[in-house]
């Protein structure tokens, strides 16, 4: 998760964005809700043959012919009140909604070849178990993620773990796994649910219950180069600069928030060379269902700005949900 609200961890994320942040403007252009439908597709350059989709949240899909990688899908989105003024109850019970995730896998519309979890909070890793048992998807993790996604029934053979450092090439693309920081909330910078869960594979924690029971166990970025075109993840508000030094991807998916991380945007940008392409993500209260318009959480428009004042000539585009952008 970037920077929600939780009960005792200080300041709400609207207060720590600043005051007077749209806590509920709803984007114009998305997909009709009650069922599986797909976003226009736009073009926002010249076409590499890759594709990306915004399933929500920091569920992001990467597509290059007939091989697919999945970041943080959570299609479910079950209520919790992460941003609402008393934040999220730590005691929401997890649940998988296998109909609807059903329903795009039978529909064609979602496949995977690869998963790749960011981190342990369960707006990132909850359905990521059901998922990898219906596609036969590789799910790449650190050992806390491996560990969650056993106790959640994830088939123990289709799970890899990664720390940080691994360059990984498979037909067709390849995964760059970076180590990367979660974002810090409240007055005090904590991590909401942290923790680790280690042991892995010979010690399996209880099946997790309630979204306390998912910690952040450690957070990965990736980059995922497909048809020329390298696609950067962060998966938290925040990041380690020196892990990216020296990349130059085509398209940064950023996530909205970083309040307490000095310069976020403008360092993340200088760093990285001026993405020629930036998309939001990680800013829509998913307390509201996939097939919904996207709303915003408080972050967006403040994402919006920083961006235009660190690279006036950066292209911020801002997909509806399910939406497909050609690269």
């Amino acid at each position: 998760m970037t920077e929600q609200i939780f009960p005792g961890s200080g300041p709400s994320r609207r207060a720590l964005l600043g005051a007077g942040l749209a806590a509920a403007a709803t984007l114009a252009a998305a997909c009709a809700s009650g069922g599986p439908a797909a976003g226009p597709a736009t073009t926002t350059a010249a076409p590499s043959g890759a594709t990306v989709r915004w399933w929500g949240n920091n569920g992001w899909e990467i597509r290059a012919g007939a091989r697919t990688v999945l970041i943080d899908p959570w299609l479910t989105r079950f209520r919790t009140g992460t941003y609402t003024p008393q934040g999220a109850d730590p005691r929401s019970p997890l649940s998988v909604d296998t109909a609807l995730i059903d329903s795009y896998l039978d529909s064609g519309q979602l496949r995977a070849d690869h998963i790749l979890v960011t981190h342990g909070h369960y707006d990132h890793l909850t359905d990521v178990p059901y998922l990898a048992q219906r596609t036969g998807a590789t799910v790449l993790g650190t050992e806390t993620h491996l560990n969650l996604m056993a106790a959640l029934g994830a088939p123990e053979n289709q799970l890899a773990l990664v720390t940080g450092g691994e360059e990984l090439d498979f037909d067709g693309y390849s995964i760059r796994v970076l180590r990367s920081l979660h974002s810090e909330v409240g007055s005090r910078t904590q991590i909401p649910y942290p923790g680790t869960r280690p042991g892995y594979p010979a010690a399996k924690p209880p099946r997790p219950q309630v979204i306390s029971d998912l910690v952040e166990g450690g957070t990965l970025a990736y980059q995922v180069t497909a048809s020329g075109s390298a696609v950067l993840n962060l998966g938290g508000s925040n990041y380690i600069e020196s892990e990216l030094a020296g990349l130059r991807p085509d398209v940064l998916l950023l996530p909205a928030g970083g309040a307490r991380v000095h310069d976020y945007v403008a360092r993340l940008l200088r760093v990285l060379n001026h993405p020629r392409l930036v998309l939001p993500t990680h800013w829509d209260d998913f307390d509201y269902p996939l097939g919904e318009p996207a709303r915003d959480a408080g972050g967006l428009e403040p994402l919006r700005k920083a961006v235009a004042a660190a690279d006036p000539n950066a292209r911020f585009r801002v997909p509806a949900h399910l939406e497909v952008v050609t690269l």
